[in-house]
């Protein structure tokens, strides 16, 4: 028969103590990880939003010009298909702005009930998203290239 001593029990929960330790930290690293991954994916989107936008802009001034100067005749069709573009490309962005918005609301939720049950370490705040003031910036942008398109206004009308 053999027995435990009180030196094998206390060896025993220190290395229960740790492994949970370090269950708790690589959790918490995941939450780094995800809203890193949902970073990323705002990245994309304003990539993404960014060629629709310069290149529909683009379209719409080559065709304005040439029609202003008489080297084609009609260059309507040509100047709404940018409109549309740049229109996809806003589109698109306010979508990809909506839905980071929500996942890191719920991103923080999720962390904050998991450190409020002990789950994990909450110590750490999450840094303002550079990436959410890029694709705001972008988005003013891609407003004013609709308004100067549809309203002839500011320097490119």
């Amino acid at each position: 028969m053999t027995h435990r001593t009180s030196e094998h029990v206390t060896s025993a929960s220190s290395s229960d103590r740790i492994s949970v330790e370090l269950s708790s930290r690589r959790t918490g690293m995941s939450f780094q990880r995800t809203r890193l991954s949902a970073e990323r994916t705002l990245m994309s989107i304003i990539r993404t939003s960014l060629s629709l936008i310069s290149f529909g802009f683009t379209i719409y001034q080559i065709f304005h010009k040439a029609a202003e100067q008489n080297i084609i005749p009609n260059a309507g069709d040509a100047r709404r298909f940018g409109v549309a573009l740049v229109l996809l490309g806003v589109a698109l962005l306010i979508a990809g702005i909506v839905y980071h918005l929500r996942f890191m609301t719920e991103l923080r939720h999720e962390r904050e009930t998991m450190a409020s049950e002990g789950l994990i370490h909450g110590e750490s705040a999450y840094p303002i998203s550079l990436t959410l003031v890029a694709a705001m910036l972008l988005l003013a942008i891609g407003l004013f290239a609709i308004a100067s398109m549809a309203f002839q206004l500011g320097p490119f009308g």
